[in-house]
């Protein structure tokens, strides 16, 4: 007995495995699409560009978090605390467990959290930028010293703390073992400010020389814009600095205006006579 030819099934399974394939590939389009949607921002460090701090983890918490403390010899409280991303900054107080802190919504599921401020720098609902001024590190809270508790969240769940791409895993278990140095506002990004530190108040002039007197700028970690040539400041033991800095004063006076003043170069001791560079070594550049 002779079986019939069997032309008609390999004919009929063809468009079949045809349409499974375009099925597939339409899924492996809508998870690609999705995974790029949700793919976390390029998060920086949460402090100013050029600092270096320390950093550890407490077994007990439970999202992941990395605590940060400075560890370049500048002071911890009330160094500024800076955004990792872009988005929308949202203001809590729970002064029983995390005190005054932000989360920036960046969107797509991720946040970021920032405990133990000790003053808030922005507006709740506000935008903020990569780079800028959120609060200053502080120990409201259930804090046993000032430090920055930072925390990156997907969807509610604690992620494996990155930075520039790349994870700071494994976490220490004490500070001074792992540190970790800023690129956040550095030159280049952050809205054009360059971070740098000052050894003391400094007041503010309307121009490149002591004739305006406008307001203060505060010790410690600043922004400024630009420099430019003017005026020496020199003291007894013969340092002396030419440069003024641009910037934006923490006190105005009364009558005057603290945005965009001037103040010596001379305050940035580190980089030594007529120099004026950032936190990072870079030279700020001229206004």
């Amino acid at each position: 007995m002779r079986l019939p030819l069997r032309t008609a099934r390999p004919t009929t399974r063809i468009p079949a495995l045809g349409a499974l394939f375009a099925l597939l590939a339409g899924l492996l389009t809508v998870l690609g699409t999705a995974g790029t949607a949700h793919a976390a921002p390029l998060f920086k460090a949460p402090f100013p560009c050029g600092q270096k701090w320390t950093y550890s983890h407490h077994s007990a918490e439970v999202r992941q978090a990395l605590d940060f403390v400075r560890s370049d010899g500048g002071a911890t409280a009330g160094a500024p605390v800076l955004a990792s991303a872009s988005g929308t900054a949202y203001r809590y107080s729970q002064p029983s467990g995390a005190g005054n802190y932000i989360v920036v919504d960046h969107g797509g599921g991720w946040k970021t959290y920032y405990f133990h401020l000790n003053a808030y720098s922005v507006a709740n609902g506000a935008a903020v930028s990569q780079g800028q001024q959120i609060g200053t590190t502080g120990s409201t809270g259930n804090s046993s010293g000032a430090h920055i508790h930072y925390e990156q969240l997907y969807n509610g769940v604690g992620q494996s703390i990155v930075i520039n791409g790349a994870s700071l895993a494994p976490y220490p278990g004490s500070y001074g073992s792992k540190h970790l140095t800023s690129d956040n506002g550095c030159s280049g990004g952050g809205g054009g400010k360059y971070w740098v530190d000052t050894f003391a108040n400094a007041t503010g002039y309307a121009g490149a020389n002591t004739n305006d007197a406008q307001g203060v700028l505060n010790a410690g970690t600043n922004y400024v814009y630009c420099k430019v040539w003017g005026q020496e400041v020199r003291d007894a033991s013969g340092n002396f600095n030419h440069w003024w800095l641009r910037t934006d004063l923490d006190t105005v006076y009364s009558g005057k205006n603290g945005y965009g003043a001037y103040v010596p170069a001379y305050y940035l001791s580190r980089w030594g006579n007529d120099e004026a560079r950032d936190n990072n070594g870079t030279v700020i550049p001229n206004c």
